[in-house]
């Protein structure tokens, strides 16, 4: 299954030639690599090395470690989870500027939001009317349901990704809703005004949905993060100047 290891940087050609394997379906999730001895015989290196790269796939969640009586490495199921971890590692340390998200989301937004009116079912359609419901609530109860609103609000955002399908979709904008709030805490107020156009946004998109009008639906969901960058641009710039 594997060559001698290329000698320049061994460990990272060990790396490369396992998830291969595992890409191509060589390594099926389950599976348990060779043993240690038989690994470092494989590819001709030391057990450091060897080590080495099998922390390496770990990091990357292509396989986990176990140990102990019936331990090994055992080959992981592929999924978008590490691409979200590091998406939101990115906002976290702070390298990611309200202008970078806004752009980004409004293009991904529409787009997202497009595809769920051409792809939505009734059931899509009821859940997202229920959630509305929810928002309803929150919005009559004013500033107080505050982050109440704002957790319904992000359901609603990761229901229509769940709409396309799309891995993609759906890992990027739970990364990104994930982690958005920093923003919001910062630099969206929410108070009643800004609670109940969020609201009407969310109302129009789903009736966009609803009707399979593509074009409106990403229209409303590109408007609606534009304006509401713009009321935290806006914080921004206050607080910069106090």
């Amino acid at each position: 299954m594997f060559q001698t290891a290329k000698q320049t940087k061994v460990f990272q050609d060990v790396v490369e030639q396992i998830q291969k394997a595992i890409f191509e379906g060589r390594l099926k999730t389950g599976d348990t690599l060779p043993a240690e001895r038989e690994l470092k015989k494989m590819f001709n290196i030391s057990r450091g090395t060897l080590r080495e790269a099998l922390r390496v796939l770990e990091q990357k969640g292509l396989i986990e470690i176990r140990l102990g009586v019936g331990g090994g490495s055992v080959v992981k199921a592929v999924d978008t989870e590490q691409i979200s971890e590091s998406i939101g590692l990115l906002i976290q340390s702070q390298k990611v500027s309200l202008n970078h998200l806004a752009e980004f989301r409004e293009d991904v937004e529409g787009i997202v939001a497009a595809h769920a009116a051409e792809k939505s079912s009734s059931h899509d359609i009821e859940k997202l009317k229920q959630l509305l419901d929810q928002a309803q609530a929150c919005v009559e109860k004013g500033s107080s349901q505050r982050n109440a609103f704002i957790e319904i609000d992000k359901q609603i955002h990761m229901t229509r990704a769940d709409i396309t399908g799309n891995p993609i979709y759906i890992s990027v904008l739970k990364s990104i809703h994930d982690n958005i709030h920093r923003y919001y805490d910062r630099f969206l107020s929410m108070e009643k005004r800004e609670l109940q156009e969020n609201y009407q946004d969310l109302c129009d998109l789903v009736q966009a949905i609803k009707n399979a009008s593509t074009d409106r639906a990403r229209r409303i969901a590109q408007n609606h993060v534009k304006r509401f960058n713009q009321y935290m641009q806006k914080r921004e710039q206050e607080e910069e100047q106090n």
